[in-house]
């Protein structure tokens, strides 16, 4: 299903001169490269869309929202698509407060979860048609709803069947986790890019999500970072000895902050007192923010230490796949002090209209919800130049990603800075043995809410950093 471009739009501003920016008459088209540019987004091919004369004409079997295609084996709408997945992926565990019948609408559908996806399995809904990573795609497009006894729903919905499923793996996935070149095979990656556990319940606030992920111990593997085996639950790590740093590892860390651009973000986010912010304007602002980002990220893979050990084309591949998440990372490390600053301040004088609160997705509040937890993560770890420089370059150098020429390159370079980010952060940090580890696991949640915000509808982007900007900025001024 194509996303809807058009701009949105954007009321009149309570003064007659902004600080920051004129409002637009019409706004400006997202940029090149952007946030949520679609020629990067991956679209769904494990669901089917239905044309317009005839979505007109459907409606979701879950909640009676207009029907965008067949999504997992029956017609529904893109908000209960996308619950259905999550839950299933994620392994979710509800409750339901009343007596499990309660009414599926359109505006009820977010007030309880269990009964929404347990209308999801009654109707068909067919969890087999959901690839294991999590990603885009289904894996089998032929698949088509099913007929489930009460029997087997109710261990889905109690989360049994998860339990089982996690023995299983446990009992018989890989043991050799010894050294870093050891991958997980197809057939036994996790859930798609989340940490929460197979046994999480699903509770109502932000504190309770953070706690889901606080409590473990060790998260499941990721595909993303092949090296993480060196950290298994089996194997506890030690506190590292005193030593020097490793002549070698201190240039190329050196090589590599001299690469970056540390200078404060250029956009003008300064905006007079009261003054009200429109939607149309926040979303320019968000728009040049993001280009400026992206220039940067072009002009930091031209310092790069190792530039003339690949092919153009492979840079431009890697950076096509991965600018989002380099803004992303770039935006919760070495620029957060402007953008949950400068940025906040402007977001706190926009106000939603109350059809844009109505209308927020559900794929939004997650996105929401993560990126919440990983900058209070960032904030605790108070991430260094030095590392936010490696792990930049690492996540950087995916050699995973397809039409790569030089794959095999790509994964050499990628251990030689994560054994470099670990020989400094081990130095650096000798009384926090966990501190690599922890730093290695951000980098895929990074890549999950990157991959989810393309998802994200346009016109929503202002309300979800309005939320997540006030948030964060909230919590910390109470520490």
């Amino acid at each position: 299903m194509e996303r809807d471009e058009r701009p949105p739009s954007g009321g009149g501003g309570g003064g007659g001169s902004a600080g920051f920016l004129e409002p637009p008459a019409a706004l400006p088209p997202p940029p090149r490269n952007g946030f949520c540019q679609d020629e990067l987004a991956e679209l769904d091919p494990g669901t089917i869309s239905v044309p317009d004369d005839r979505a007109e004409q459907r409606t979701c079997l879950i909640c009676g929202d207009r029907a965008t295609g067949l999504h997992y084996g029956i017609i529904s709408c893109e908000g209960c698509k996308g619950f259905f997945k999550r839950s299933i992926c994620n392994k979710r565990v509800y409750r339901c407060s009343r007596d499990k019948n309660c009414v599926m609408s359109r505006k009820q559908r977010n007030r309880c979860q269990y009964c929404r996806l347990l209308k999801c399995l009654q109707m068909g809904m067919n969890r087999k048609a959901i690839r294991e990573d999590g990603m885009p795609g289904g894996r089998n497009k032929s698949i088509g709803p099913v007929q489930i006894s009460e029997e087997e729903i109710e261990r889905i919905m109690s989360g049994q069947e998860f339990e089982e499923e996690a023995n299983h793996w446990s009992n018989h996935g890989d043991s050799d986790h010894s050294s870093p070149g050891n991958r997980a095979s197809e057939s036994n990656q996790p859930s798609p890019g989340s940490t929460l556990s197979s046994r999480s319940v699903e509770l109502n606030g932000f504190m309770a999500f953070r706690e889901q992920y606080m409590g473990m111990s060790v998260p499941p593997h990721y595909q993303y970072i092949p090296h993480l085996f060196s950290y298994s639950a089996h194997s506890p790590l030690l506190p590292p000895q005193a030593r020097s740093l490793d002549p070698q590892s201190y240039s190329l860390i050196h090589q590599l902050v001299s690469a970056e651009d540390l200078e404060p973000l250029g956009t003008p986010m300064l905006i007079e007192d009261g003054y009200a912010v429109t939607q149309a304007e926040l979303f320019a602002l968000l728009c040049r923010l993001a280009d400026e980002l992206l220039f940067r990220q072009i002009a930091w893979i031209k310092k790069l230490p190792f530039f003339c050990e690949l092919s153009i084309k492979d840079y431009t591949c890697l950076l096509s796949s991965t600018w989002q998440e380099l803004i992303l990372l770039s935006s919760l490390t070495v620029y957060s002090k402007q953008i949950f600053g400068e940025l906040a301040d402007v977001t706190a004088k926009y106000s939603p209209s109350d059809e844009e609160l109505h209308r927020f997705s559900d794929e939004g509040m997650e996105v929401i919800e993560r990126l919440i937890y990983l900058y209070h993560k960032f904030h605790q770890l108070k991430v260094s130049n030095e590392e936010y420089a490696c792990m930049k370059a690492i996540n950087f150098l995916n050699q995973d990603i397809r039409g790569l020429a030089s794959a095999s390159q790509l994964e050499q370079l990628n251990k030689r800075y994560w054994y470099i980010c670990q020989d400094f952060t081990e130095y650096k940090y000798t009384h926090q043995p966990n501190r690599f580890p922890d730093l290695m696991m951000c980098l895929p949640e990074i890549r999950y809410i990157a991959g989810k915000m393309v998802n994200v509808p346009l016109e929503q982007l202002p309300l979800l950093f309005k939320v997540v900007l006030h948030s964060c900025k909230t919590s910390v001024g109470k520490e």
